[in-house]
């Protein structure tokens, strides 16, 4: 059986919850609850499993801060066994417009501290993610009060398409590869 570790990064707590520097843990609650899945904490993080034809979805929830998420994907990939080609990281693009999405397989941490973290501990820049665009509609100095704020009534409505084609994007990872997922959803 094949093995995918889906790492959606985020912070812990609940005045974090709704930010939009959370959306990879939106997006992997979004998923967990449309296929009655449940997270459980875990070491570094909140887990749950999702099989789907053939294949597992580990779904990880790093518990160290966006910032260290690195320690959690790399202690989940090394304890799961899977292939580094088989990692998803979800994280916010200030630099997309809202909702949009960027799947790339390799690429620079864009000033993401959480995928500094990450490409500093695996020691590589060929990881997959999948940038969630959050836009960048904030005046400057601003932008950390942009990222930790909530979304707006107008984002909130348009969220509900996003997260379902964003789950849509991670069953097409494991099932269709790469560079069909990357056809099929960039820029969409």
């Amino acid at each position: 059986m094949k093995k995918y570790l889906i790492v959606g990064l985020g912070n812990i707590g609940e005045k974090y919850a709704e930010t939009r520097h959370n959306i990879g843990f939106k997006i992997l609650d979004y998923l967990a609850k449309e296929e009655s899945l449940t997270f459980e904490t875990q070491k570094l993080g909140d887990i749950t499993t999702y099989k789907l034809k053939g294949r597992t979805f580990i779904l990880l929830k790093p518990n160290t801060y966006m910032n260290l998420s690195g320690k959690a994907v790399l202690y989940w990939l090394t304890k799961e066994k899977v292939p580094l080609e088989n990692v998803l990281v979800i994280t916010d693009d200030l630099n997309l417009p809202f909702g949009s999405i960027r799947v790339k397989i390799k690429g620079s941490d864009g000033g993401h501290n959480g995928l500094k973290d990450i490409q500093d501990k695996l020691n590589t820049t060929k990881y997959n993610r999948f940038r969630f665009g959050i836009s960048d509609a904030f005046t400057k100095g601003r932008q950390v009060e942009y990222v930790l704020g909530e979304w707006t009534e107008e984002e909130n409505k348009n969220l509900i398409e996003r997260l379902d084609k964003s789950v849509a994007l991670i069953k097409s990872f494991g099932l269709a590869g790469m560079n069909n997922t990357m056809n099929e959803f960039n820029g969409k």
